[in-house]
């Protein structure tokens, strides 16, 4: 049930695709598509329906920001402190004005300058002591001085020693709290957050694991999201002095903060101080501290963006880009391009063609002999589906080219202290564009393919057929996927009958609209009817269908599914047909999207933020799903490994929110339901649970709990 949950997948590829963006992750060049979408992160902004869009400028800075703090960060990490404080005073020298963090710094440097054992090291590190630690001490902090004495005892007690009193100056985790902890200040003095995907995705599923939890169920995305969000957490950034009078700040965004980050109330309130009052800064600055693997997170939206067309599939993907928990469906994925017009190619190498050409005669001849099966149905079918391979692969010469993955390339500065000791800044690695020498040269060497890579070659084409269809879809063009895919496997809607009577369904409802209803009645008698008689779930769809006739001015569209919720789940069960597996970036969405939905539930409120991480856009389904019977059916028909499945548990909202609160909130007045969430530290669900237990008294449930 957990994982039974429509998403709105255009929305989820406009996040992957801000993501890749803001990341550098695709190739930048004048062949490659332009942004689907303009980069969407709300940092810098104080409430979601304000939220700016950055220019490009903006994100470049912001990219650039990101890096430098990874850059520092890993110095630190690396007891490289000399490093991290040049990078600072070279990009960043007001950070150095807080004279906490020169002072944490100049401790860790004396630790490290210890550490390394030798006597000019040792030398330095008194010298360290007398120049930059001891007067940094008297004025950091009022607990620095004291602090700087301590540290002294690093000179005599030895760093194997666990049982010193400074065993934890000696620790190597204090690198790592360090380094966390200065990631987190220079992010907020920056607005250098992470682009709002990644934000949102820690978001959904630590609200995940809490529910599941909470609820003592098991999680079917156990095996992703334990890697994928660590549970370390960077230090959270602490307010300087000048803050600690800060005015009081309303206790219903302390509450919203501290729920909605897993925070202690005071914890929440010294986030706020840090943001000064910015509850949305202080959200992202909570959120940011989560982290996240980057490797797995690149691999994840790696695979989605092959699976939805959006970047090149095998050919630009990196080599060993999965890992063994991970099947990524780029491996069997190739590297054309999609396109949904029938002209010839245009320019083309004939080479590519000979070879299919010859693959095509030859796996015939094997299939006959073997009875070996390479596409879905019988021979001629086969010989079919090649013709379509050839020329799917012809067609996307002289139209859209999709963008390339280029992978994480952190093009950062080495320190001096890199350069004194030789390391040589290496070359950028990513993979090169594919020019047009290059694509000739790779067709001239398919010449010299044995004949299994042929095959294969052949073999990955065939998810440039369901991608064809789908863009067919998409553009509403139902009659042509029929055809085509009946072309291909004549068996395929015998086992899909509600995606063909929904496919015929937008088709008659396109005839009706446009006036030819000789036409659309014959579509109905032909396939409606038939489809309609063999599954009575399908006879009240077909009723409110045909009453489409007696109104026909009317905008018929809004009886049929919404096309791109056709168009996915063609994907899905074509996919599926073929043997290619959905992403698994679709399987953390569709169930932390609806785990998010029962947790506001069980708090009877609206999620304060989801506008602001665009989740209510990823719950945004614009269809009538939930009053036609005929697409239930569909999404039923994909609950196993699709994407277009619906919850039966939780209903969704027209305006595609969360749920609004239940009747018990009704009861209680929301000051009381603050006033107890405050005094008893207490989720939002057991408070007013409390309440109506009293009549909403909040005066009454406390004094009960204390006496």
């Amino acid at each position: 049930m957990m994982e039974s949950m429509p998403v709105n997948w255009e929305a989820l590829d406009s996040l992957v695709v801000d993501f890749a963006n803001c990341e550098r992750l695709f190739f930048l060049d004048d062949s490659s598509s332009p942004p689907t979408s303009p980069p969407i992160s709300p940092s810098s902004s104080s409430s979601p329906s304000s939220t700016p869009i950055p220019s490009s400028s903006s994100s470049s800075s912001s990219y650039r920001s990101r890096l430098l703090i990874r850059q520092i960060r890993r110095s630190i990490e690396a007891g490289d402190v000399d490093a991290a404080i040049h990078q600072l005073r070279l990009h960043v020298p007001t950070v150095l004005d807080d004279r906490r963090i020169l002072f944490w710094l100049q401790k860790q440097k004396f630790i490290e300058l210890l550490r390394r054992g030798t006597e000019r090291d040792r030398d330095l590190a008194i010298e360290c002591l007398r120049v930059a630690l001891a007067p940094c001490a008297l004025d950091a902090y009022p607990e620095a001085y004291e602090e700087f004495k301590h540290l002294l005892l690093a000179l005599i007690f030895n760093k194997e020693d666990q049982n010193s009193p400074v065993a934890h100056e000696w620790s190597e985790r204090r690198r790592f709290d360090l380094a966390g902890l200065l990631s987190s200040i220079l992010r907020a003095h920056l607005h250098a957050y992470d682009p709002i995907f990644s934000m949102t995705l820690r978001y959904l599923i630590s609200i995940h694991k809490v529910f599941c939890c909470r609820q003592g169920v098991s999680s079917p995305i156990s095996d992703l999201t334990e890697r994928l969000l660590l549970e370390d957490r960077d230090p959270s950034a602490t307010p300087q002095e000048s803050l600690y009078e800060a005015p009081p700040f309303d206790e219903v965004d302390i509450q919203a903060l501290a729920h909605a980050v897993e925070l202690t109330r005071q914890g929440a309130i010294d986030s706020l101080r840090f943001a000064k009052g910015d509850l949305y800064q202080a959200f992202q600055n909570e959120l940011c501290r989560m982290k996240l693997d980057l490797s797995i997170l690149d691999k994840l939206v790696h695979e989605y963006c092959v699976y939805r067309g959006i970047i090149d599939g095998v050919s630009n993907s990196p080599p060993g880009d999965c890992s063994s928990n991970i099947e990524c469906t780029s491996s069997k994925l190739s590297d054309g391009e999609t396109s949904v017009n029938n002209a010839d190619a245009e320019g083309f190498p004939d080479s590519y063609a000979d070879v299919i050409s010859i693959g095509e005669s030859r796996f015939a001849s094997e299939v006959i002999n073997n009875h070996e099966n390479c596409s879905i149905s019988d021979v001629n079918n086969q010989e079919t589906c090649y013709r379509r391979l050839r020329r799917s692969r012809n067609y996307s010469t002289g139209h859209r080219r999709r963008k390339r993955w280029r992978g994480r390339v952190e093009e950062l500065e080495y320190s001096p202290r890199s350069s004194a000791l030789g390391i040589p800044k290496p070359e950028v690695m990513g993979w090169p564009p594919r020019g047009s020498e290059d694509t000739i040269q790779e067709e001239l060497d398919c010449k010299n393919l044995s004949f299994s890579e042929t095959l294969k070659n052949v073999e990955d084409h065939k998810y440039e057929i369901i991608l064809e269809m789908r863009e067919l879809a998409c553009k509403g063009m139902a009659a042509k996927v029929v055809e085509e895919i009946n072309a291909i496997d004549p068996d395929f809607f015998i086992q899909n009958p509600n995606l063909l009577f929904q496919l015929k369904q937008v088709e008659f409802l396109a005839l009706v609209q446009s006036g030819d209803l000789a036409e659309s009645l014959k579509v109905a008698c032909t396939h409606l009817g038939p489809l309609a008689s063999q599954n009575q779930d399908l006879l009240k769809p077909l009723k409110e269908t045909l009453l489409c006739l007696l109104k026909p001015s009317e905008d018929a569209f809004t009886k049929g599914t919404p096309w791109p919720i056709l168009a996915t789940s063609l994907q899905v069960a074509m996919g599926k047909k073929f043997g290619i597996e959905e992403p698994q970036l679709m399987r953390i969405v569709r169930a932390t999207l609806h785990t998010h939905n029962e947790w506001f539930k069980f708090q009877m409120c609206k999620d304060r933020f989801e506008q602001f991480l665009k989740i209510d856009q990823l719950k945004d389904i614009d269809t009538p799903m939930s009053s036609n019977p005929a697409a239930k059916a569909l999404l039923d028909d994909a609950a196993n490994g699709s994407q277009i499945t619906i919850c039966s548990s939780s209903k969704m909202q027209e305006d595609g929110g969360s749920p609004q609160a239940s009747s018990g909130e009704n009861v209680c007045d929301e000051n009381a339901i603050l006033k107890v969430m405050e005094f008893l530290a207490l989720p939002r669900a057991d408070a007013i649970h409390l309440l109506m237990q009293y009549n909403g008294n909040a005066d009454t449930v406390i004094q009960q709990i204390f006496s």
